[in-house]
């Protein structure tokens, strides 16, 4: 239950990553590290390992209590994740596509070795949101993003938010596997905020 509870912090680390992005122009760089290293995670051996470390997902723990407890605060960030999570059914059915990302996602993770880190996750990025345009931007319903003009429009912002989503579509396909899913979230809502309050302990 703490993987799953995990997986769905993932969620909604990288839809709360996006909404600081479009709303603020600026976003919390460990935590948007995590998210982006979650997409090159292929094989790993648990799902702590995904993210990097607990530390790195203390922004998506915390995003899941509030959302569990009812916050109002996080409603955009909510927004998003419900569409990751509505995205994730129709992707899971697109077994081409899903081949596509895949083999795409381990290239990116091996490109720009030499460069350093910041430099290296903004071309990460800029690679990821091609991809996003290419393939999960067909998928309905399409994540409309709400924010202020001047970041949406600025390049970088937007590579991010795309790579973000993606890292939350990630996310939402480990939850699903995990035996995540609607009802679990409906009948299983005090679990998931105690497993959660876990992890931030």
């Amino acid at each position: 239950m703490s993987d799953r509870a995990l997986a769905l912090a993932g969620v909604f680390q990288a839809t709360e990553l996006v909404r600081q992005a479009a709303t603020h122009g600026t976003w919390s760089g460990y935590a948007a590290t995590a998210s982006l290293d979650s997409l090159f995670q292929v094989q790993s051996e648990s799902v702590e390992q995904v993210y990097g470390s607990m530390d790195q997902m203390h922004l998506g723990i915390e995003t899941l209590v509030q959302v569990l407890q009812g916050q109002n605060q996080t409603l955009d960030t909510l927004r998003y994740a419900v569409g990751l999570l509505q995205i994730e059914r129709k992707f899971r059915r697109q077994s081409g596509m899903q081949a596509r990302v895949g083999e795409a996602l381990v290239r990116i993770g091996a490109q720009y070795g030499d460069l350093e880190q910041h430099e290296r996750q903004d071309r990460q990025a800029g690679d990821i949101a091609g991809l996003y345009a290419e393939t999960i931007s067909a998928l309905q319903p399409r994540i409309v993003v709400h924010g202020k003009p001047q970041y949406l429009q600025a390049e970088r912002t937007v590579h991010w938010i795309r790579t973000l989503l993606f890292a939350g579509l990630r996310s939402a396909v480990l939850w699903n596997q995990l035996g995540g899913g609607r009802w679990s979230l409906m009948f299983g809502r005090k679990q998931m905020l105690r497993d959660a309050q876990g992890l931030l302990d």
